[in-house]
């Protein structure tokens, strides 16, 4: 299984966002390096405005590093990323990043101050700032916990305030590393449905780093699985061509999560033997001495 795109199991037409204002993101030929390190290698993908894409692979392969260059946080070596057919460049109003954690808020402002943060910044009237944040706050289900601290809430909760401070931004593309990846399974499951209502509401574009193969076809409208690093790159590009929401027991979702879990488990297969080759070599070498 290691042809560039991979066919799903076709089901029933998915529902499409209600209004699409998101923007197209596009990569072509990227390779990023860390000193001699090379982290990813020749990573072409073109995600269009308004879709939901999961990016999947074994640990290391440098998913977020990935993502890391979509947000502007980390430099290009080799190709180029646009948004909305701009270059990126750094931090753009454009790109909105979910972090893993929910340290990434305010704790001494208040759930609605940390989202009418951004509007802020941007000079937006006192007016607009309520407004956005009362808006974003209603999307996310927590208008009711506006006055409180981040420090009072849940870690679900506090997600969802990191979700709703990206949106009152009103970027193009938001882009979410692991957002789920510490709360509990319950929540975690809640989470993923409130983010797929969500987006549908947001008509966002959403890039989103996940290890979990279940997560990535509850959520996605294409899956890209990363082949094992170093020197990472796309290895396969799966369409998920699944009713929303998405029934785990679905036939298509069963042939599907298969063929995922087969083509990942060969990246660690990989992995791991090029590591004992590694460790083979260190010790002959250590031997010889």
């Amino acid at each position: 299984m290691t042809e560039t795109v991979k066919g799903a199991v076709k089901g029933a037409v998915k529902t499409a966002p209600s209004k699409i204002r998101g923007a197209a993101l596009s990569a072509d030929g990227v390779g990023i390096r860390f000193d001699s390190f090379q982290a990813v290698r020749n990573i072409s993908l073109d995600i269009a405005a308004g879709e939901f894409l999961c990016l999947l692979g074994p640990s290391g392969c440098g998913k977020s590093t990935l993502l890391s260059a979509m947000a502007g946080f980390v430099t290009v070596d080799e190709g180029s990323l646009t948004v909305g057919g701009a270059p990126i460049t750094g931090p753009d109003p454009e790109l909105g990043m979910v972090f893993q954690s929910s340290e990434a808020l305010f704790d001494w402002m208040t759930v609605r101050q940390n989202v009418a943060f951004g509007p802020r910044m941007r000079g937006a009237s006192r007016a607009e700032q309520a407004k956005l944040a009362d808006e974003y706050l209603g999307l996310v289900g927590l208008r009711h916990c506006a006055d409180r601290f981040p420090g009072q809430l849940s870690g679900g909760m506090r997600q969802r305030v990191q979700i709703a401070r990206v949106l009152a931004n009103e970027p193009g593309v938001v882009l979410m590393d692991e957002p789920f990846g510490a709360l509990d399974a319950q929540t975690r499951q809640v989470m993923q449905e409130e983010t797929d209502r969500i987006w549908h509401a947001s008509g966002c574009t959403v890039v989103f780093v996940t290890h979990d193969i279940d997560e990535a076809i509850l959520l996605a409208d294409r899956i890209a699985v990363m082949t094992a690093g170093p020197a990472a790159s796309v290895k396969s590009v799966y369409p998920v061509d699944l009713p929303r929401p998405r029934d785990e027991d679905d036939p298509a979702a069963v042939a599907l999560r298969r063929q995922l879990r087969e083509d990942i488990g060969e990246e660690v297969r990989k992995a791991l033997r090029d590591q004992g080759l590694d460790e083979e070599s260190r010790n002959t070498e250590e031997d010889t001495r």
